[in-house]
């Protein structure tokens, strides 16, 4: 059985090599605001690190920027929430399983909590059954995370977003770190309350994976699935400019009032459309929080 978690590593991997190893770690080190921080030692300026972290006294005595370290003495957890419902079995923007997004998403940002010594847990459901994992601390539950969410996906139920949420605001209640995984659903009235709950409770950041059109803008003989309802889009649809603008402009109103929604909650979100971008949106999600207050 091949791992799920190579790729990742192999992605992150490469992301790291353009950007330097840090540039990740240090946007990852955004999320943990409120820490204690013991002084660990100093080490060279690299690109990616933040003003306030030179020391000034060591620079100047060796002649190039240093920056201090410090070493945390409270580990966070990062609680991993996904949906793993019917509609996670669609494509994604770029024409590829959502799943793979999704495993993509959740190894990344669980390898960099791994790397600064945090644990993480997961919760994943449907409309049938909403579950937990027990806290993990190492690569391998990190792989099994992984493998759980795959395994999920093989017979799931109907998507249930308002499920997975109330499930941690009531059972939750140690603040953690919670990244929602979710797709492009509009957001129910029982879900933009739920929000607001889990903001106040815990630090929230928003993922969107973004949903393949399920009308092109082009003719194609390939054919076209509901992932909820296995309804098939009709071909003569296909290159319909009328339907596609349609959809667009929905799509695009759905988008805005849940922007607007995060955005008045300061809630830090992203939308993910490829895998090929995906390690490089979040490293950009995580450092517009970091200058941004705690967005």
């Amino acid at each position: 059985m091949s791992s799920l978690l190579t790729p990742v590593k192999s992605k992150l991997f490469i992301a790291s090599s353009r950007k330097s190893t840090h540039a990740l770690d240090g946007a990852y080190a955004s999320l943990l605001r409120g820490r204690s921080l013991d002084f660990e030692d100093l080490r060279a300026y690299e690109y990616g690190d933040q003003v306030r972290d030179i020391d000034w006294r060591a620079t100047a005595r060796l002649g190039s920027p240093m920056i201090k370290r410090s070493r945390a003495t409270r580990m966070h957890t990062v609680l991993f929430a996904v949906d793993t419902g019917l509609g996670m079995r669609g494509l994604a923007r770029d024409e590829r399983p959502k799943k793979d997004l999704a495993i993509l998403t959740i190894g990344a940002l669980g390898m960099l909590s791994l790397r600064h010594g945090d644990d993480f847990t997961l919760v994943h459901g449907d409309a049938a059954r909403v579950q937990r994992t027990e806290i993990g601390r190492s690569e391998a539950a990190l792989e099994h995370t992984l493998r759980r969410i795959d395994g999920a996906l093989t017979n799931p139920a109907p998507s249930d977003r308002d499920a997975l949420l109330g499930f941690i605001a009531r059972t939750i209640s140690r603040r953690m770190i919670v990244v929602i995984v979710t797709d492009g659903t509009p957001l129910t009235a029982e879900a933009e309350r739920l929000t607001r709950r889990l903001r106040v409770q815990h630090d929230v950041l928003w993922i969107t994976l973004d949903d393949a059109d399920p009308v092109l803008d082009r003719t194609s003989r390939h054919g076209r699935l509901d992932a909820q309802s296995a309804w098939a889009v009709p071909s003569f649809l296909h290159g319909d400019h009328s339907v596609v603008g349609e959809l667009t402009a929905r799509d695009a109103e759905v988008a805005a009032r849940r922007d607007a929604l995060l955005d008045r909650l300061e809630i830090s979100h992203t939308v993910l459309r490829s895998q090929d971008t995906a390690v490089s949106d979040l490293l950009h999600l995580l450092n517009r929080r970091r200058h941004v207050g705690r967005r």
